[in-house]
């Protein structure tokens, strides 16, 4: 079984991504007994992603990849965008940031919305980004208990049920993180 390293100590993201691909033996940095936290100090997603495989890379010469994802809103002028893990304070309180996003959207018709993740890969001295968008709408109320971050009150477009709603299952086909790891597996093979 193939092994890649992916460079984030979020359980959540490495259990989704273990679901999508059993194929390989997803390590995580708790694996190699790497528990720091990896700066994230862009202004773009594609600036974060790179940072956190550079950091990894650099400091431990281990090939990796590593990803970022944002909330975009229309109504918000793309807010929460590459602060959304701490949209609401350096805490990163997934609630907190909900609440926030449903604050700043009240009297707002418009509520589309869009997830994007971006994976960067250093693979053998060499880098690849990968990007995942799926399309959808803030709805005003939380709903379900799957998933994580702001799955609770986004649904994508086609759909009636959260991200939170759905089965792993599901979400794992059509979510802006499984088109982004999509495209990292064909480049991969």
């Amino acid at each position: 079984m193939k092994k890649l390293l992916f460079a984030t100590n979020n359980t959540k993201k490495v259990e989704e991504l273990r679901a999508k691909l059993p194929q390989y033996n997803i390590i995580t940095l708790s694996d190699h007994n790497i528990h720091e936290d990896i700066p994230e100090t862009s202004d773009t997603l594609e600036g974060n992603a790179l940072q956190k495989a550079t950091y990894i890379h650099e400091k431990y010469g281990l090939d990796c990849f590593a990803d970022d994802t944002g909330l975009e809103i229309e109504a918000l002028n793309g807010e929460p965008g590459v602060y959304s893990a701490r949209y609401a304070g350096i805490d990163r309180n997934a609630n907190a940031n909900m609440n926030l996003v449903l604050e700043k959207l009240q009297g707002f018709n418009n509520k589309n919305a869009k997830f994007k993740t971006v994976i960067a890969l250093i693979k053998n001295g060499t880098t690849s980004l990968f990007e995942g968008t799926v399309k959808g709408k803030i709805i005003n109320e939380k709903r379900g208990v799957n998933g994580f971050g702001y799955d609770p009150i986004f649904i994508p477009n086609g759909y009636k049920k959260t991200f939170a709603e759905l089965d792993l299952s599901v979400k794992n086909t059509i979510s802006h993180r499984a088109l982004a790891v999509d495209k990292l597996v064909s480049f991969l093979e």
